[in-house]
């Protein structure tokens, strides 16, 4: 297993999942700021993965396999735990609709690759765009304080429900 600096950002990434349960859990004040905080950092990772990976030439079939499984492991993670504490519907159908695309789009993949026409679905604009939005929303929701006048849950909610518009434009795209 080759352990460079892009894999070791991707493992750092999945090890982050259960720590950010572990605090989104704990009955301190400051623990939903440092869950949100802490899953910010790990989406930050999935940029600089691939960035260095291409800059440092360490590209990888393992990379190339975790990247993804790690993405969705922590997205997935992030809406199962803001659905526990708001279970309400404008925030469950985004978490249902983000959850079964990538469950879709992670099985087409699995079998393009099968048939050898893997390229044919790689990662578009649009989905890259629909990630990033993921991770701002998702780590404002899971912070849950409001910073100064700004509703962070609200805007994190505003922001992951375009997510999950932009999750099923993206399916089609």
């Amino acid at each position: 297993m080759p352990l460079n600096v892009p894999n070791l950002l991707t493992w750092l990434r999945i090890v982050s999942i259960p720590l950010v349960v572990v605090l989104f859990y704990l009955p301190y004040h400051w623990s939903d700021p440092a869950a949100g905080a802490l899953f910010a950092i790990a989406g930050i990772t999935d940029t600089l993965d691939g960035y260095y990976a291409r800059k440092l030439g360490q590209t990888s079939r393992l990379g190339a396999f975790l990247d993804p499984v790690a993405d969705k492991l922590i997205v997935a993670t992030a809406l199962v735990l803001l659905v526990s504490k708001d279970p309400r519907a404008i925030v469950v159908l985004p978490a249902i609709v983000i959850i079964g695309r990538e469950i879709a789009i992670s099985a087409l993949r699995e079998w393009m690759a099968e048939i050898g026409q893997r390229r044919k679905v790689a990662v578009s604009r649009l989905g890259k765009a629909k990630t990033i939005m993921q991770i701002v929303g998702l780590s404002m929701m899971l912070i849950r304080w409001d910073v100064w006048i700004l509703p962070t849950y609200r805007v994190g909610l505003l922001l992951t429900l375009l997510a999950a518009a932009l999750t099923l434009v993206s399916m089609v795209d």
